[in-house]
């Protein structure tokens, strides 16, 4: 007896030799998309730009090729015309792909390079990871919020727009900026130029995902490096209600002066204290984990 998914009462899942899918575990995730809605979100606020009338694939059947092509560990569209006639991305697509395939290599790039970067799409993706996290969170209540912010390297190899040299990662590469929650859930990122410092543009893409939390009863501590160890930063999270770890470096005599400041919080109060001891500078992992154990492994 065959295995049938809920997303497309049509498909059953059978083993026959001579058809076969090496990404048949996709169809656990477009289950969960399903469930959840995920995609079809997406499809509400993403603009098709296209104008004529020859549109084999629409834009969500693309989006998915595009989201769960990334899921099978495709990183580009170069394999879009391998996928399109695998029978297991077919089915996840949907629609046309179906009963004939899913969008070739040259559809895939027009669709990525044209269509998701008009103004209007790459604002509703900004926004989209946020949307998702927020529909999944209506199923699993917490009541902490911990935020890691940090920059990466995305090394090039031609001349693409805004690529430059970073001395620290010695390479020709984009520096992108990502906050992800406790869950390990990218909540906003932003593409930056090579050769901007760490922390560039932080408060922008900082604050539209504190202003999705703002309000909820939560207890908020965000982490960072010592990139953001900037007054400005102090400043916004404590204004923010938030409490934060921020790395400042090899310095043991401000470790003992923080230890010190939170042992007198813990005895007399924190309204007691001339400033609040909101702040939890991270020194060390051994110092991070002596001065909050519970939040911080």
């Amino acid at each position: 007896m065959g295995l049938r998914v809920a997303f497309d009462r049509r498909l059953k899942l059978e083993f026959h030799g001579a058809t076969v899918t090496s990404d048949a575990g996709l169809l656990a995730f477009r289950e969960l998309d399903d469930a959840l809605g995920l995609t079809e979100m997406a499809a509400e606020v993403l603009a098709d730009t296209r104008t004529g009338r020859n549109g084999r694939h629409s834009l969500i059947a693309q989006l998915r090729q595009s989201v769960f092509g990334r899921l099978a560990g495709y990183e580009d569209v170069n394999d879009a015309d391998r996928l399109g006639r695998d029978p297991a991305m077919r089915w996840i697509v949907g629609g046309r792909a179906v009963t004939e395939h899913a969008a070739s290599t040259s559809q895939m790039g027009r669709f990525e390079t044209g269509a998701m970067t008009s103004t209007p799409n790459l604002t509703a993706l900004a926004d989209l990871s946020g949307r998702w996290i927020d529909r999944v969170q209506t199923r699993r209540r917490g009541t902490a919020l911990v935020l890691d912010i940090d920059s990466s390297v995305s090394p090039t190899y031609g001349t693409q727009e805004g690529t430059a040299y970073n001395g620290h990662f010695a390479c020709t590469c984009y520096h992108p900026l990502f906050v992800f929650n406790q869950d390990g859930d990218l909540e906003r990122c932003a593409l930056r130029p090579g050769n901007v410092h760490s922390a560039h543009g932080w408060r922008e893409v900082l604050d539209p995902v504190v202003a999705r939390y703002r309000g909820q009863a939560l207890r908020r501590l965000l982490r960072g490096d010592a990139a953001f160890a900037l007054p400005d930063v102090y400043e916004y999270l404590e204004t923010e209600g938030f409490q934060y770890a921020i790395d400042i470096g090899d310095a043991p005599v401000k470790v003992a002066a923080i230890e010190e400041a939170a042992a007198l919080a813990a005895v007399v109060g924190d309204d007691e204290i001339g400033r609040d001891i909101q702040v939890i500078v991270a020194i060390d992992e051994d110092a991070l984990a002596r001065l909050c154990p519970d939040q911080f492994d």
